[in-house]
């Protein structure tokens, strides 16, 4: 059977049988020792084949016979790593295997069994929250799309596909059990991800490793995190914030790693575990008061709270350093049994070191791996490269002194924002270090991977750099000295965006740039299961708006709905009011540094770098397709979005006639205009439980789910509720400074809480405008905040099913917000 996708699909992605891409970079012949050391150490052949077929039988249980699977060598695949698919001898006969998929690895077979059904069966898989799989478009068995007579094979053209942040276990992990875990490591195995960290259930081990330098469990208690914020108490940036953690979650969270362990293995990949940064105990000091221990300074509490800030860190070139980084990595061995060598350690993430002298920054860089070595001495130290973006603490002479404090070879730097801020450009390839170009969406060098980190704290935004997606890791790869050594996705919440993640995963095999306009043509075609003119115009649209941010900022979302700006609304400009000569404040002058000083504190202004118009003509093309599409899955997802998408942006808007209205002492306008915006949050409320990817409820329950008992389903709740709103510590009348930092747009958040804090806010407005008296900015800080602190002790439930046409709400909203032209042209 011919498939419609074969000819384009072999046209523009496909190498043929015999072409062999040579692309090594230098920074893979540093790495070589370890990629041989590897591939000696993977489970045998016959583990990683069941492991492809447990997937495969998960996938698609009616087709399991309809594919063989089968271990190649890498000499096979013209000396690197490479899935090959051909038609199986046997096709012809009833009920035999019709498709052959071999590979170096269970990772590599499962990356060729994706793209076939990608290009030859015109499927899509992403993550269930963003619609699932398409698969309804794969044939019966027996009428399976013959690929070319020679085959097909796809080499990666670098090593490694990395995946996750430091932060993704607590954004998005947190509440995870088994059976979502087994969900995401197959998700991973048909990307081609290879190289994933690997942080679950550590604390277990921290607390058998402490136990060894006198730590009792009572001094822990104050050290670890609550399981929503353990991320940072692992990075040292905190301590005790939403704990104490429970023994029954530390146990429970030591065997779900060793099963995540257990799969990734038996796919032939390669976690990547945790290692020892310096982050201890309090305790540590007074056991060993001549060890080198210092206080760190406060990291984003209300006033330097000594309760949950200012933790310790243990100086790298102290003896005991490399003591407990030693057992760190003898414990883990000892639990898993196993290691793939490579070991995460970012000691000066959000900590800058005390002193900028080159020669002590190489002894820590020189500390902190031997600490790894002394555990094992084929480690590999990766680390993340987000400190050379943020931190000016970091200029060419101390970044090349921790870079080259480490072997070559042995140290590889993730350059974790490359698609919007590639390091390895301005820092000449991390000075000759190995690196992954990252989609955060990052891009960083030493060995270096390239990276992208695309999204922050799991916030609901539509948004991307396709372009920089498909050409960054080629041109990064293929420049003068590159030490690039992989690709990856560095986000720090997942279940977003699909479209970008399902091109970044394939750039692990792309040799060569991807046209993006024809990739997104077969993007929508095979995301619904059918071609539809007017969605893959509108798809078109969103490829040169939405996902085509080049104005070089990152994207954290600050819409109005879901970070509400905590100012008075005198200091908020408006597009329509100008103030040449200064602002004025109910007939006084103040001054411009007063306002850009309460702005800047107080109001970060949405980030919008494309036409509103055009995407909400994009909407109007998909609402016109419901009809043909609405069984799919994955278009309601993307219809609920676009339109959340759309309304946010106009909510935008909205807010700012309300503040050019009391700007001008309109009070009718002022409460007509904040009654409007408080209807159109209840209307999004509405439109988000029309799909189970906006959902409140799920996080809620899934975080009590894990619970022992009444006393820990409140404590798991109120972390799970806080994360989501004032995330960190507050005061009566000051708000947490990483106030909604990790915002949802999720059905009954809309409706309990954000919605009743922009009513408190025009409240306090209009009482200003009606009295004439200035805005009560005290009183509105204190009631919101006791709102905030309200829900997060709250305990209802919410839904965690769907309710509600997606289509018919999404059309009465488009009809009632955003078809006048007046009102939606920015």
């Amino acid at each position: 059977m011919a498939s419609p996708f074969a000819a384009v699909s072999f046209s523009f992605f496909l190498f043929s049988f015999l072409s062999f891409a040579q692309s090594s970079t230098i920074g893979v012949t540093y790495i070589s020792r370890l990629l041989e050391i590897q591939d000696r150490e993977r489970a045998p052949p016959s583990v990683q084949i069941a492991a492809a077929y447990g997937v495969l039988h998960r996938l698609l249980p009616s087709h399991s016979s309809s594919f063989e699977f089968g271990i190649v060598s890498k000499e096979q695949c013209g000396g690197d790593s490479c899935f090959m698919i051909s038609n199986h001898p046997s096709s012809s006969g009833h009920g035999a295997p019709e498709i052959l998929i071999t590979g170096v690895t269970g990772v590599e077979i499962m990356a060729g069994l994706h793209w076939y059904l990608k290009y030859w069966c015109g499927s899509h898989i992403s993550w269930d929250k963003t619609g699932g799989a398409q698969l309804l478009s794969v044939p019966d068995s027996g009428s399976f799309p013959r690929v070319q007579e020679a085959g097909i094979l796809i080499q990666r053209p670098i090593p490694w596909n990395y995946y996750q942040n430091a932060v993704t276990s607590s954004y998005t992990f947190a509440w995870w059990d088994w059976k979502r875990w087994e969900k995401e490591i197959d998700w991973m195995a048909l990307q081609g991800i290879n190289l994933p960290l690997a942080f679950t259930g550590q604390e277990a081990i921290w607390q058998k490793v402490f136990r060894n330098f006198n730590i009792s469990h009572l001094d822990l208690k104050d050290f670890f995190g609550g399981p929503a914020f353990l991320s940072w108490s692992r990075m040292g940036n905190l301590h005790g914030w939403g704990g104490p953690l429970p023994q029954s979650w530390l146990d429970q969270q030591l065997l779900l790693q060793k099963k995540i362990l257990a799969r990734m293995y038996e796919l032939g990949m390669t976690p990547v575990l945790p290692a020892f940064s310096g982050n201890v105990p309090a305790a540590l000091k007074y056991i060993f008061p001549s060890a080198k221990i210092t206080r760190l300074g406060n990291w984003f509490t209300v006033g330097g709270n000594p309760r949950w800030c200012c933790t310790y860190l243990l100086d790298a070139t102290d003896p005991l350093f490399i003591e407990i980084g030693k057992a760190f990595i003898q414990q883990q061995l000892k639990e898993y049994g196993r290691t793939g060598h490579i070991y995460n350690c970012d000691t000066f993430d959000e900590n800058t070191p005390p002193v900028d002298d080159p020669e002590y920054i190489s002894s820590l860089g020189a500390a902190i791996f031997r600490g790894m070595q002394s555990g094992d001495s084929n480690a590999i130290w990766l680390m993340q490269g987000w400190l050379f973006s943020y931190d000016p603490f970091w200029r060419p002479p101390q970044m090349k002194a921790l870079l080259h404090s480490v072997p070559m070879g042995r140290l590889v730097v993730l350059d974790l924002f490359a698609e919007v801020k590639p390091i390895w450009i301005t820092s000449e390839q991390f000075y000759g270090v190995p690196y992954i170009w990252k989609v955060t969406v990052l891009f960083l060098i030493a060995n270096n991977m390239m990276c992208m980190l695309h999204n922050f704290a799991g916030n609901i935004e539509m948004y991307g750099i396709l372009d920089a997606v498909a050409s960054g890791p080629v041109e990064a790869r293929t420049s003068e000295n590159s030490t690039m050594v992989g690709v990856g996705m560095s986000m720090e919440g997942i279940e977003q965006n699909p479209v970008v993640y399902d091109l970044m995963s394939e750039m692990a095999f792309q040799h060569n740039k991807v046209d993006v306009k024809v990739w997104i043509a077969l993007y929508s075609t095979r995301r619904y299961g059918k071609s539809v003119p007017e969605i893959q115009d509108a798809w078109n649209i969103l490829y040169h708006t939405v996902y085509n941010c080049t104005d070089g900022s990152y994207d954290k979302n600050r819409d109005v709905i879901v970070a509400f700006p905590d100012i008075d609304p005198s200091f908020i400009p408006t597009p329509k009011l100008s103030m040449p000569g200064g602002y004025h404040r109910y007939g006084k002058s103040v001054s411009r540094r007063t306002v850009l000083k309460e702005i800047t504190n107080s109001f970060e202004q949405p980030h919008l770098w494309y036409s509103t118009s055009e995407v909400k003509d994009a909407l109007g093309l998909f609402i016109a397709s419901g009809d043909q599409l609405s069984g799919s899955n994955t278009y309601r997802y993307d219809l609920v979005d676009l339109t959340r998408q759309a309304l946010a942006k106009y909510a935008n808007q909205l807010f700012l006639e309300v503040i050019e209205a009391y700007q001008l002492n309109d009070v009718r306008g002022a409460a007509c205009h904040s009654q409007k915006f408080l209807e159109l949050v209840e209307d999004m409320d509405t439109l988000l439980a029309c799909h189970d990817g906006f959902l409140l409820g799920p996080w809620l329950e899934s975080a009590k789910q894990l619970a022992q008992d009444e006393q820990q389903e409140i404590q798991f709740e109120w972390n799970a509720r806080t994360q989501i709103t004032m995330w960190f510590d507050n005061t009566e009348d000051e708000a947490s400074l990483l106030r909604d930092y990790g915002n949802k747009y999720w059905s009954g958040l809309l409706r309990d809480y954000y919605g009743p804090r922009a009513a408190i806010y025009f409240k306090y407005l209009l009482e200003s405008l009606e009295t004439g008296n200035e805005f009560a900015l005290k009183d509105w800080r204190r009631e919101w905040i006791k709102l905030t602190n309200d829900w997060q002790n709250s305990r209802n439930a919410y839904p965690v099913r769907s309710s509600g046409n997606a289509i018919d709400t999404s059309r009465r909203l488009y009809n009632k917000y955003l078809q006048d032209p007046e009102i939606y042209d920015l």
